[in-house]
Order: C-alpha cells, then structure tokens, then sequence
C-alpha cells in the first residue's frame, strides 16, 4: 500500500484540525478557569476586608473560631485573595507555572475554608465547590492525548 502525497496532506490537515480544536477547547477552559480564580480571590480578598473592619458579620463570635481571631483571619485571607488575583491573571496569560501555583492554592484555600466553615458556612461551601471546578479546569492536559500514548488503555 502506497501513500501519495495528497494521502499525506489530508492526514496532516485533519490532525492539525484536531489539534486546532482541542488547543481552543484547553484555551476556553483556561480562560474559565482564570475568571473562576480571578472570582474567587476577589471574593476572599473581600471576605478577608469584612473581618477585619466588621467581624459582628460572621455567623460566630471570636470564640467559635477554629483558632486565631477575626484580625488574623482577615490579614490571611486578604493576602491569599490578592495573590489569587494576580495567579488568575496570569492562568488568563496561559502560564504554565500558574496553573501549578493556583492549584496548590486552590488546595490550600479549600482546607482554610473548612477551618473557617463555623463564621462563614454558606461563602465556605461554595468557595469549595468553586475551588473544585477551577481545579477541574487548570487539570485539563496541555496537550491532547493521542490514541495509542494514554497512560492507561
């Protein structure tokens, strides 16, 4: 069986077809993923802002706190929030190294809002599930798989 060179140019096109879409699907899910984060850091910058200035907003008092008191709460979660803000800019520049940098603090923010689940229990359940669908999204392979190199068949 023989090739001839339009066998060739219509099996490259259709692969650079493939790659095409799938490199705009992983860009779509980036770019959510980025204003997912970009949402949530605002939201614990905004969270870390009321506890410092206004902590007789949270559901409890100083003392049903995991530990620490509404100040420092405030401080972590301000800081954390603006760093989030600045990796979810740069997850929508496409850099690699803010994915694995906002999935390590999407991690760390989940375990936080569990230790602060008592003040704030409705921002902290949905901060989760918000963190989880962001990690769905910052996971997605940079590259497509090809048929024949999965990891696991």
């Amino acid at each position: 069986m023989s090739l001839d060179k339009g066998d060739v140019m219509e099996a490259s096109s259709t692969s650079g077809g493939r790659r095409a879409t799938a490199q705009a699907a992983r860009g779509g899910w980036y770019a959510f993923g980025g204003l997912l984060f970009i949402l949530v850091g605002s939201i614990n910058a905004l969270q870390g802002l009321i506890a410092i200035f206004k902590d007789d907003y949270f559901a409890v008092t100083k003392a049903g706190l995991l530990f620490a008191d509404f100040s420092a709460w405030g401080a972590f979660f301000l800081i954390l929030g603006i760093v989030e803000v600045l990796v979810g800019f740069a997850i929508l520049g496409q850099k690699t190294w803010a994915r694995v940098v906002g999935v390590v603090l999407l991690m760390f923010n989940t375990i936080t809002q569990f230790a602060f689940i008592a003040a704030f229990p409705i921002w902290s359940l949905a901060s989760i599930a918000l963190n989880i669908t962001v990690i769905f999204a910052l996971m997605r392979p940079s590259e497509p798989y090809e048929r024949g190199h999965a990891i696991i068949e």
